[in-house]
């Protein structure tokens, strides 16, 4: 009889995974990412489902992610940077055997201590907009719960008992708490039924059938929703420009010019608070994040350099953004900034960021009106993930005038040491000025927040910037220090 019932688990199984095989790679063609969640308590049957899963898949474009006790560099990096770096690209499926979910439940149980977070709750909106995030992007998001009798599970465990080789495993299930686990996860399921699909770990042979015929269900909608898609007309960016913004920047231009003799004494001074800042930043260990954004040949490169000055190398990082590679841009935009938030004590200097969204890409058309407008809020929620790490994020917005722009590039293209800073590329986004500055406008209204907040420095004086920049994040840095 049982071997009956494994001849025809077998022959549903290589039908179900041909058919998933064909699946993966259509959904490949059509640069979807494809998300598959499996919780549950200990030995309740993911790890055979998982692997089974692995099996049916090409393994070319499927990436297996285990969650685990957070190592030391993972415990100093926000919440969810383990996850957001272990996505999918458009080409891939990823499994997670636990996911993000776990990691909360241990946090908020206290199994993974992390002082960082002292209100759990916020973690939980960090997980819902991480998820919202991903599927907004175009992924394809499978969550299971599998469920296990108890004393089947307490069967599982057992076997694992009587073979040396799994002992420690077994062991390791001992030391968990299940009950904790199975309650929080309840809880979670039962405020979002929608989103989750329960699944009972009876019989191997039909439970791994049947996870395999719900994922095929939502691939087969998932193409079907693709191709039509393809054959829609696609969204451009017509009428999105209309000339009506905020008009932040135009507050922040005039002359604030200083003197070379107040610039050097300011300068120096400055210099030396900002290193007593990276000394402190280290000690509290609070990541900071500095964003220079601005118009070409504002300035942001020399004012990054001042701040820098007199800092201890090992203690920062300094982040140059171009347009992303073809990996980089095969996974979500935010992706690769993730890959580079700080450490704890750490400071990250971003020249150009991710507002390159925002910007460039609106401006040239790189992403869709509905691209850009569902990145304020994206970009909103991955600073606050920072800041409900602890950490400190300061955005500058370096202005200059037109005129004054022309001025530099003019002067540019005369000093044969600086002409290499010019390029036809600048003088193009020069003749779309009024459009940059719609955009600009939009962005600094719609991202600016109480912990993320946007400074606009006048430009047109180098000397001021620089000074002005330095004294913005001394007085913030030393603003969170009171408060901690």
């Amino acid at each position: 009889m049982e071997e009956n019932k494994r001849k025809k688990y077998q022959k549903d199984k290589d039908r179900l995974s041909t058919k998933l095989g064909y699946l993966q790679r259509v959904l490949k063609d059509y640069g979807v990412p494809v998300m598959i969640v499996f919780e549950g308590v200990h030995a309740s049957g993911k790890g055979r489902i998982s692997n089974e899963l692995l099996i049916s898949l090409d393994p070319r474009y499927t990436r297996f992610y285990a969650t685990h006790t957070p190592t030391e560099i993972e415990l100093r990096k926000p919440f969810l940077w383990q996850y957001f770096v272990n996505t999918p690209s458009s080409s891939e499926i990823y499994i997670y055997y636990r996911s993000w979910y776990s990691l909360y439940i241990a946090m908020k149980n206290n199994t993974v201590k992390n002082e960082r977070y002292p209100e759990n709750r916020i973690l939980l909106e960090e997980i819902r907009s991480f998820e919202k995030t991903m599927m907004d992007d175009g992924s394809e998001l499978i969550k299971f719960y599998v469920e296990i009798d108890e004393d089947k599970q307490k069967k599982h465990i057992r076997k694992m008992y009587d073979n040396p080789r799994t002992m420690w495993k077994a062991q390791e299930y001992d030391r968990d708490n299940d009950d904790d686990y199975r309650k929080e996860m309840e809880a979670i399921i039962e405020n979002d039924q929608k989103s989750w699909i329960k699944v009972t770990y009876a019989d191997r042979y039909e439970t791994v059938n049947e996870v395999l015929e719900v994922i095929i269900e939502k691939l087969e909608k998932r193409a079907e929703a693709e191709k039509k898609k393809s054959e829609a007309k696609k969204e451009g960016n017509d009428g999105f420009f209309d000339g009506k913004f905020p008009n932040i920047l135009k507050k922040h231009e005039g002359d604030f010019d200083i003197s070379k003799e107040e610039y050097r004494e300011q300068i120096d001074r400055l210099q030396k608070e900002m290193r007593d800042i990276q000394y402190m930043l280290y000690e509290k260990k609070i990541p900071l994040v500095l964003v220079y954004e601005g118009w070409d040949a504002a300035g942001k490169g020399g004012n990054i350099k001042r701040v820098i000055q007199q800092l201890d190398p090992t203690g920062y990082e300094i982040n140059t953004t171009a347009a992303p590679t073809d990996l980089e841009f095969k996974h979500h935009y935010l992706w690769r900034f993730w890959r580079e938030v700080p450490k704890t004590g750490h400071i990250s200097i971003y020249d150009r960021s991710w507002y390159g969204r925002l910007m460039v890409e609106r401006v040239e058309g790189f992403a869709s009106n509905k691209d850009v407008k569902r990145a304020y809020k994206e970009i909103r929620d991955f600073e606050t993930s920072l800041t409900n790490f602890g950490g400190i994020v300061i955005k500058f917005f370096i202005h200059i005038s037109k005129e004054e722009q022309l001025e530099r590039f003019e002067a540019r293209q005369e000093d044969e040491n600086k002409v290499w800073k010019i390029t036809d590329e600048d003088w193009r986004n020069r003749e779309k000025w009024n459009k940059y500055e719609e955009a600009i406008n939009d962005m600094i209204s719609e991202t600016s927040t109480e912990d993320a907040s946007w400074y606009v420095i006048n430009g047109n004086s180098k000397r001021y910037a620089r000074l002005k920049a330095l004294q913005i994040i001394i007085d913030t840095c030393n603003q969170k220090f009171l408060d901690k």
